[in-house]
């Protein structure tokens, strides 16, 4: 099995040998393809990549590896410092080539990139919920999905668009109530005016993917710092 060109093939040209000499073992593939948490330049948690992507960011010069030891000493490492690093402190994930080995990075920092990723979320039945809470938004009870609708605040024949800002969750007799006509028509009112919610970056990479151990620390400010809803 051959590592794809283009990716960490074209990152391990360190040694003279092109990458059909590389020499593989039977778990290339699953440690190329392992998880790594990618800081930004203020060192916050912003994605996960595969080994392979590291490896290609890593060789370009656009991130270093993170290392760290027992005190939680952190220390960082150009590709040729991390080959290095990795025949004084071998581990048992290791990616071998017929000159040297190299250690699979864990957590890698970019080097010049320092904002939070922005990524809308999906505008769909399931995160309407969400946002509501299960909550009807027009007498403000709790109650199962099955016994919720999506309503548009501004009925679509009086031009109200299908959009965050104009569908909220309403409970049958509400939804009975209102009709056809704009809240105010029906001597009802929002609990609350809709919006777009945000989407929270760390949570997203803190909980959605399995955690490797040296990511703890920047998994722990991650989960600390995440900004609150109102």
């Amino acid at each position: 099995m051959k590592i794809a060109s283009g990716t960490v093939a074209a990152n391990l040209r360190g040694s003279p040998q092109k990458a059909d000499d590389i020499i593989h073992h039977r778990d290339l593939h699953t440690l190329l393809n392992s998880h790594v948490l990618v800081l930004n330049r203020l060192w916050q948690a912003v994605n996960i990549c595969t080994a392979r992507r590291a490896f290609a960011l890593v060789y370009a010069g656009h991130a270093h590896v993170v290392s760290s030891d027992e005190a939680n000493n952190f220390m960082t490492h150009d590709f040729e410092s991390w080959r290095d690093f990795s025949v004084t402190a071998p581990e048992h994930e290791m990616v071998t080539t017929i000159s040297w080995r190299i250690r699979v990075p864990r957590v890698i920092v970019l080097l010049f990139f320092d904002r939070l990723p922005k990524k809308e979320v999906k505008f769909t039945r399931h995160n309407v919920f969400e946002r509501d809470k299960n909550t009807c938004q027009y007498c403000g009870q709790i109650f199962e999905r099955n016994e919720l609708n999506l309503d548009h605040v501004v009925p679509r024949d009086k031009g109200g668009t299908t959009a965050w800002e104009n569908v909220v969750c309403s409970c049958v007799p509400c939804n009975t109530r209102k009709g056809n006509r704009l809240p105010q028509e029906a001597h009802m009112h929002l609990i609350r005016k809709p919006k777009r919610p945000k989407w929270r970056p760390f949570v997203h990479v803190t909980f959605s993917a399995p955690h490797h151990e040296s990511w703890r620390h920047f998994v722990d400010l991650a989960y600390w710092n995440v900004e609150l809803s109102d």
